[in-house]
This record gives structure tokens, C-alpha cells and sequence, in this order.
């Protein structure tokens, strides 16, 4: 074999026996981990750390997450992959000072301590703060969804079961007419029975999904997933999962994630304030600006963020019946403050003749007689007059929208923030689906996923050395 490399003899004896330090590098991301973790003070947040049965001491909290931000860091997210690693992984053996628990106890840890990773993740968002990465104050907030393990068949909603229910009564139907038919002739000797299996077989079914549709009918939103219990049924890019949906912050200028969250909701109308309240909170800031696309657009969100000092751009949807009539929308009509009337596009003013109550709102409407006189009613209206209602808060809706108009750069912001953090989440998880069945657990996993974000972010924007030699000071 001469010519080529040569490796050394296994049977090798040295005099001085290698350090395990000597085979990680000293710009490694587990000497990230291990500085960030060791100067983290996990005694308040939560850890359970009882020991076992038989006596034996716990695992340290820090071990633990060690081990969890590793394996994350590096796409492995099974405890049993988890566990051969930290038996053959010299990084690992380093990282955890050789420790090897097994897989169910990794398994065990984070299913007990939800609460706590969550929090060591809202710790890192900290850090960042110390080290000054947030002073913009700006974030842009997104939603995405994400699969979970539980099959389309085995999630029902209302229309869906009405069309299971009617295509096995519709089976039951044609079985027992073909039993009927094969009755008056003479069939083979099987096919009746054969028949009559199905028939039984599918009355089973109908049975079966009776008992699901009363279930699912006591359920809050009247849907159920037999899988993963917390999963609902949403529409994505024009077509549905059953899964969750993924609600994140992130901050403009590193694109970090600084506040997440994972909802069964499918809508993103009710999250904005939420979001925006966590993110403000966790920034430590006393203003926040927030850009979010039109899904999140909802008065009653955007005056809650007002009256939290969060300053919103969201785009407003174009959803006017009057203008797809070919009619005039509300744009065309212009609010006029001091006189608090409208002046309509025939230049005639709609007077404030009522207030009502709405869903818990104030709404005031406003209209004029002069409308069956005017020589453009056909453009704006079929009814007797052009109504407009307001709401008592409407200005601070139109303030958002004025902003926005003001700065039109504002949305491709919002979309090279977000696309960063969701196309780096799903890469890493591939074609896998969450590997936990309650939103409980789905918030921990996702905060997992959100910690090794962060990290892998922030390293390469700082550097290993340089922050681990931040973390440190």
C-alpha cells in the first residue's frame, strides 16, 4: 500500500493518552452550547430534576438541553438517534462529559419540562439583547404551517363527515340493490354472502362514524383528529393539511426569531396583538413597530397594539362586494373629521344618523337623502340610499394604512424577514412531521427548533470565537 496515506496502528500505545478536548475544534458550535448553557441560570425556570424510583440521582437540566440543542442543531430530533449519538458522537462525549442516557429518558425530559425550554428559549432572545443585536425595535410578524403525523382520513369536520356518512349510505344502497338483483337470478354460490360481508362490514362503518360525529360535535370547533388530538384541518397555498399552524416574530435587521408560538388556529386574523405583545415584551422595548401581511388585518387587533404602544403596517384586502358590482368602494368616499360626516363622490356630504351595537362594537352609520336624486346612483348604489358604517375606532385602522402608503418598502421587509426563518425551519425538518401529538408538546418541540435557529444564526453572523468570548464577558 505504499504510495498512499497511511493511517496509524489501532494497536498504537501513546505515553501521554489524548485529550478529548484535542478532537473538537476550537471554533465548533458545541463550544457554543456548552458556554451559553453553563452561564445559563436554569435554577428559576422550572426544571424537573427528581430522581428516579430507585434512587438514583437526575440528570442536570444543563446535560440535558445540551444534548436536546445539539441534536437539533444537527437535524436529529429522535431521543432513540439521540441515544446512539451520545455513545459514538465525540462532539456529543465532550459536550456531556461522556454521559449517555438512554433514549426514554431523553424522551422523558422533554416531554416534563415544556414549560422550562420554552423559557431557556426566551433566555437566548436575551443574550441577543445584551449583546445589543435588537435596537431597531422592529420585527415582521408570519404564519406558516406545519404537518402533523395525523392522516386527512383520520380528521373530520362537519362537511366531512356529512359526506363520509352519505357515501357509505350510498354503498350500503347499491350493495343491497345488487343483493336484491342477485336474488331474482341465479348468481354463484358466493356472491350473496359476499354481499351481505360488505353490508355488514359498512353498517359497522356507519355505526363507527355515528359515534365519531357525536364526538366531534362536543368539540369547541366541531372537528377531531384521531391521531394527534390538538391537529386541525387548514388551507395552505390553495390546498388543505391537517397540522399547525407556526406563529413567529422576527427581527428585520438579523432576522432572529424573537417570539413564536404554535396555534390549531388556521386563521391568522386574531394573531397580531398576541404576537405583537410577545415580541414587545421579550425586546424589553417601550415602542415596537410590527409589519405583517394582510392576512392578520382585523380592526379590533390593530387598535389593541395601538394602546400597547405597537405601531402596525398591515395592508388592507380588497374585499368591497360594491367594487366586483362595478360600483363605487368605500375609498371613494372621503371622512372629513372636524364636520364627522362623509362626502360622497357626487360631492355630497353623508350625515352620522345612527350608533349601534355590533359583536360588542360601537358602530356608527351614516347616509343622505339626496341620493335618489343624484345622476350617478347607479354607480354606487342599488338601494334606496349608500350606507356607511364606522366604527368608533376606525381612525386607528386608517392610520395603519396611511403608514403603510407612506412606505411601500415596508412589505418587502416584511418578506425577506419571514421567508429566512420558515424556509430554514422546514429545510431541517425535511419531509418530517411533528414528532408529538399535543399542541403542548408541538410548542416545545417548535421552541427546540427555534433555540438551534437562533444559534446557527447568530453564529454565523458573529462568529463561534468571537461569541463565545461574548457570551463569556
Amino acid at each position: 500500500m505504499s504510495g498512499f496515506i497511511q493511517g496509524e496502528d489501532r494497536s498504537q500505545a501513546t505515553l501521554f493518552p489524548d485529550r478529548l478536548d484535542d478532537y473538537v475544534a476550537e471554533d465548533s458550535a458545541v463550544r457554543v452550547i456548552d458556554v451559553f448553557l453553563d452561564d445559563l441560570d436554569l435554577s428559576g425556570l422550572g426544571f424537573k430534576t427528581e430522581p428516579n424510583d430507585t434512587g438514583r440521582p437526575a440528570y442536570h437540566p444543563s446535560t440535558m438541553l445540551k444534548l436536546y440543542v445539539y441534536g437539533y442543531l444537527n437535524q436529529v430530533h429522535s431521543s432513540r438517534r439521540l441515544e446512539r449519538e451520545a455513545q459514538r458522537n465525540v462532539e456529543l462525549m465532550w459536550l456531556t462529559g461522556r454521559l449517555a442516557p438512554d433514549f426514554k429518558t431523553i424522551a422523558d425530559f422533554r416531554k416534563d419540562n415544556g414549560e422550562a425550554i420554552r423559557l431557556v428559549c426566551r433566555e437566548f432572545v436575551m443574550l441577543c439583547r445584551k449583546l445589543n443585536l435588537f435596537t431597531n425595535a422592529f420585527v415582521a410578524i408570519d404564519g406558516s404551517k406545519f404537518k402533523a403525523v395525523n392522516n386527512r382520513d383520520r380528521n373530520f369536520t362537519r362537511a366531512k363527515m356529512k359526506r363520509r356518512l352519505a357515501e357509505v349510505e350510498a354503498s350500503i344502497d347499491r350493495y343491497l340493490e345488487q343483493l336484491a338483483s342477485a336474488d331474482q337470478q341465479e348468481p354463484a354460490e358466493d356472491k350473496p354472502q359476499r354481499l351481505e360481508d360488505k353490508i355488514v362490514a359498512l353498517k359497522k362503518e356507519m355505526a363507527r362514524l355515528k359515534k365519531l360525529e357525536a364526538r366531534m360535535l362536543k368539540a369547541p370547533d366541531q372537528q377531531i383528529s384521531l391521531t394527534d388530538p390538538d391537529a386541525r384541518s387548514m388551507k395552505t397555498r390553495g390546498h388543505g393539511i391537517v397540522g399547525y399552524n407556526v406563529q413567529t416574530a422576527v427581527d428585520t435587521e438579523h432576522h432572529m426569531i424573537v417570539a413564536h408560538e404554535v396555534t390549531n388556529v388556521g386563521s391568522d386574523r386574531r394573531q397580531l396583538a398576541k404576537m405583537a405583545k410577545q415580541a414587545k415584551s421579550a425586546l424589553g422595548v417601550e415602542e415596537l413597530r410590527v409589519v405583517a401581511d394582510r392576512g392578520y388585518y382585523r380592526g379590533e387587533e390593530i387598535r389593541d397594539c395601538d394602546q400597547a404602544g405597537i405601531t402596525t403596517y398591515i395592508p388592507k384586502p380588497n374585499t368591497s362586494p360594491n367594487r366586483a358590482k362595478g360600483q363605487f368602494d368605500r375609498k371613494a368616499f372621503r371622512y372629513i373629521v372636524e364636520d364627522d360626516e362623509y362626502e360622497c363622490p357626487a360631492g355630497q356630504r353623508l350625515v352620522r344618523h345612527m350608533t349601534t351595537q355590533q359583536q360588542g362594537k360601537t358602530i356608527h352609520a351614516y347616509w343622505t337623502f339626496r341620493c335618489r336624486m343624484c345622476p350617478i346612483k347607479a354607480q354606487c348604489t342599488s338601494g334606496v340610499h349608500r350606507k356607511i358604517t364606522r366604527w368608533e375606532h376606525e381612525a386607528v385602522v386608517e392610520n395603519a394604512q396611511k403608514r403603510l402608503d407612506r412606505s411601500p418598502e415596508m412589505m418587502r421587509i416584511r418578506r425577506a424577514t419571514v421567508e429566512h426563518p420558515f424556509g430554514t425551519l422546514k429545510a431541517w425538518m425535511g419531509s418530517t412531521h411533528f414528532l408529538t401529538k399535543t399542541l403542548d408538546r408541538v410548542n416545545t418541540e417548535m421552541s427546540l427548533h427555534v433555540l438551534a435557529y437562533n444559534l446557527k444564526r447568530m453564529m454565523n453572523m458573529i462568529g463561534t470565537k468571537p461569541l463565545i468570548e461574548a457570551i463569556g464577558a
